[in-house]
């Protein structure tokens, strides 16, 4: 009878480990993709204000931890670290250089280097970029 509950035991403890680490991976996997902003915190202007032709999109590619994208008018890179649900935006970002009137660029690229965790709706089509827990971007899935 030991032997069948130690048995069990072992056995349970290995599908939720097992199960554990898919949840993991599957989240990670989830930020696979491009993305549209559709939502920034801080800044006293409208939304389509600081962004009335592009939005700012991003893309990640977790294989070579790195994202890239347009903060609406400049194209963006740099690396990415990816652990659970927190996020590093922080290493150095290259970017093209062309001239952009207004303040959403600068506003994008500050709030990107604040984040530390991110969240994806279960439906998968929603993306939230957090700072201390604050939502602070949102983007569509595109």
């Amino acid at each position: 009878m030991k032997k069948l509950i130690l048995s069990l035991t072992i056995f349970c403890s290995v599908l939720i480990s097992c199960n554990s680490v898919k949840t993991s991976s599957s989240k990670m996997t989830s930020l696979e993709g491009f993305w549209e902003l559709n939502y920034i915190s801080g800044p006293r202007i409208a939304f389509e204000g600081l962004y009335p032709n592009d939005k700012p999109t991003i893309a990640f590619d977790l294989k070579e931890s790195r994202v890239f994208g347009k903060n609406s008018c400049n194209s963006y890179f740099g690396p990415l670290a990816v652990d659970g649900n927190k996020i590093n935006f922080k290493g150095p970002m290259g970017a093209t250089k062309m001239f952009c009137p207004g303040e959403g660029e600068n506003v994008y690229m500050t709030t990107l280097e604040r984040i530390d965790s991110y969240s994806v709706s279960k439906d998968g089509k929603v993306l939230t970029l957090m700072m201390d827990d604050i939502a602070m971007m949102r983007f569509e899935k595109k």
